[in-house]
């Protein structure tokens, strides 16, 4: 992948967590008995979390000073 398409995968990435985030808040708020419906959903959040530090770290090179 070059550098355009991985700044487009992070953006897909943050707006999928983004959208995760809003239905766990749904969910509980709503007062939702289903709690395995809601692990799944953080699990998934966590993975995403994962794969968009791997992204930026790709993207945003370390520099030692």
């Amino acid at each position: 992948m070059n550098e355009e398409e991985l700044k487009k995968r992070l953006e897909m990435l943050k707006v999928e967590h983004r959208d995760l985030d809003a239905a766990i808040d749904a969910l509980t708020m709503a007062g939702a008995q289903d709690q395995l419906q809601i692990a799944r959903l953080k699990k998934r959040k966590l993975r995403i979390r994962d794969q968009i530090a791997m992204v930026e770290d790709y993207l945003i090179p370390d520099i030692i000073a």
